[in-house]
Parts: structure tokens; C-alpha cells; sequence
């Protein structure tokens, strides 16, 4: 009898519990390479944050061109300046 049993056991676990091993994984997989509909808000969040910042910011270096038109060079390292003064 225990010889019956091996041949079933491995045809079990070859046709019936090695795809359903490989499924579930399948499955897991693309469950976690979604985006959920919090995430994907605060995503829009984000981004619609760092769109208004780079709009101040292109501000702000509008305003300080027009006040000072230097002012870049004056807050580069010295080394750079320099190496912008020499051919670049």
C-alpha cells in the first residue's frame, strides 16, 4: 500500500500543488505592485506641492535677476566660479 502512495503523492503535488503554489505567488505579486487609491491621492498631493514650490521658486529667481542680475555668480563656490570664469 505505502508504495501506491508515493506515485499519487507526487502527482498530487506536481499538478495540483506546485500551480497553486505558483498562482498564489503570482497573485501576491501583483496585488502588491498596485497603487492604492490613498497613495495615489497623496501622490497628486505631492506633486501638485512641488509644482507651487518650483513656481515660487521660478519666482523668486525672477525677482532676484531683475533686482541683481550677478546675484548666481555671487552664490557659487569659489572653485566654480573660477572654473565658469575660465571657459565654460
Amino acid at each position: 500500500m505505502d508504495e501506491n502512495l508515493i506515485p499519487l503523492f507526487a502527482i498530487v503535488t506536481l499538478f495540483i500543488g506546485l500551480p497553486w503554489l505558483v498562482f498564489h505567488y503570482i497573485t501576491k505579486w501583483k496585488t502588491a505592485a498596485t497603487i492604492s487609491s490613498s497613495d495615489e491621492k497623496l501622490l497628486d498631493e505631492l506633486h501638485d506641492a512641488a509644482r507651487r514650490l518650483d513656481d515660487r521658486l521660478c519666482s523668486i529667481e525672477r525677482i532676484m535677476t531683475a533686482e541683481n542680475p550677478n546675484w548666481r555668480q555671487q552664490c557659487l563656490p569659489q572653485e566654480r566660479q573660477r572654473l565658469l570664469s575660465d571657459g565654460e
